[in-house]
């Protein structure tokens, strides 16, 4: 295929992780260094600053800032939860994404983000392909849900995986100081897969994590559960649980007390408050001391915690993005492969269709998840644990993280 040059957009959006920027960096570095890319473009707030002429010109970053990325939580460029309406319906904001892209030049677009994000960026490519202009769409995969069709895992699971192990088992020694019991509720994130929840049992497998724990694949009981965390008690004298924000009866509505109070762009509930609610069930059924924590927010931007392993994968994968699509591959999106070589994890990247990515979640296996629906089994720890190895060497000033500064410069 002959070459085609061009200037090329990043836009990153749905929920950040604490290595997305490691992402955004495979792609900023390589395509600056890609001679076939006249210019890089970062798009503030995802596909929203391309229909909005926002984009910063990433040249003029200074390469030391750039690297920074590498180690710096959250979305540097901003992100977005935009739902675009069909082209054969509304076709309003792809012609303006069409006019944004013939006026820089735009012959590469990246886009970074989950379920959702691959389905703006599968609406993309295909309109691109119908209106003939000339463009290579690649999506960039993220998630700390860990739910993306075909890949074996996510950029993002893995350091959020180790910052809940981790806290489970840091709180596991706080909840047990005193000569009273306690039963202590973590509630941690997932909407539909229980990936995140099932990395609690990590903790227990080194000695020290949650007795139970609850993903949304399986129907939750409110019997079982109180006579589980009941029973426990009485054998131990504290109990550790850990849910999926989640969980839902099998009628499928959500356990959270807060499964209505608002809804994202696309339309989903935004959940919490599980951990109060089952926290106030378990006291008036047990009348233990019991107390709820929501990891919330920190679970995904804990880059202090990250996986140095996440975190190179996750920059592999930006820059596998602009490696294939300046050699002729469009309409994919980055994925992993999982091999063993002399015993020891690999990780390789594949491409899949965007079309089948886009909108489609993969669950935590039914057979990874014990029969009574209260734990994970072995199979599901030996898949996490390859994916939570190694310490980044995170860059610090005055003994606190130095993240990226960037300038963020407009592109006129």
């Amino acid at each position: 295929m002959s070459e085609l040059k061009g200037a090329c957009i990043l836009g990153q959006s749905g929920g950040p992780t604490s290595v997305i920027n490691a992402s955004a960096y495979g792609v900023i570095a390589t395509a600056l260094n890609s001679p076939a890319i006249t210019a890089v473009y970062g798009a503030e707030h995802g596909i929203k600053g391309v229909l909005n002429d926002r984009l910063f010109d990433m040249g003029k970053e200074a390469p030391a800032e750039l690297e920074l990325l590498k180690y710096t939580p959250s979305s540097a460029l901003g992100s977005c939860r935009y739902k675009m309406a069909d082209p054969d319906m509304d076709d309003t904001d792809y012609k303006r994404i069409l006019e944004t892209f013939k006026k820089y030049d735009v012959r590469y677009f990246f886009y970074n983000g989950g379920n959702d994000s691959m389905d703006t960026c599968n609406k993309i490519s295909k309109y691109m392909q119908k209106a003939g202009y000339e463009c290579r769409v690649m999506g960039v995969p993220k998630t700390i849900d860990n739910d993306l069709y075909g890949t074996d895992h996510c950029p993002g699971y893995a350091s959020a995986a180790k910052y809940i192990a981790t806290s489970c088992m840091e709180v596991y020694q706080d909840a047990r100081v005193y000569d009273t019991g306690m039963v202590c509720i973590i509630e941690i994130m997932g909407r539909h897969a229980g990936w995140l929840a099932g990395a609690a049992a990590l903790a227990t497998a080194y000695g020290a994590g949650p007795d139970l724990v609850y993903l949304p694949e399986t129907d939750f009981n409110m019997e079982e559960f109180l006579a589980d965390v009941e029973r426990i008690y009485k054998e131990k004298g504290n109990c550790m649980v850990a849910v999926s924000e989640g969980i839902h009866y099998p009628d499928g509505t959500f356990v959270s007390e807060a499964k209505a109070s608002a809804t994202d762009g696309f339309g989903h509930a935004q959940l919490g408050g599980l951990a109060a609610t089952l926290a106030a069930v378990v006291k008036e059924k047990t009348g233990a001391k019991v107390r709820g924590i929501e990891l919330s927010l920190l679970q995904r931007c804990g880059a202090h915690l990250a996986s140095e392993t996440d975190i190179e994968e996750s920059f592999m994968a930006g820059k596998a993005a602009v490696e294939n699509a300046v050699n002729g591959i469009t309409d994919k999106m980055v994925g992993f492969e999982r091999i063993e070589r002399d015993g020891h994890y690999v990780c390789k990247t594949a491409l899949l269709n965007l079309t089948d990515v886009a909108n489609t979640e993969k669950k935590v296996p039914r057979e990874w998840i014990n029969p009574r629906g209260n734990g994970v089994e072995q199979p599901f720890i030996d898949y996490v644990l390859p994916l939570i190895q190694g310490e980044p060497k995170l860059p610090k000033e005055d003994s606190l993280p130095r993240f990226a500064k960037l300038k963020k410069v407009l592109a006129k």
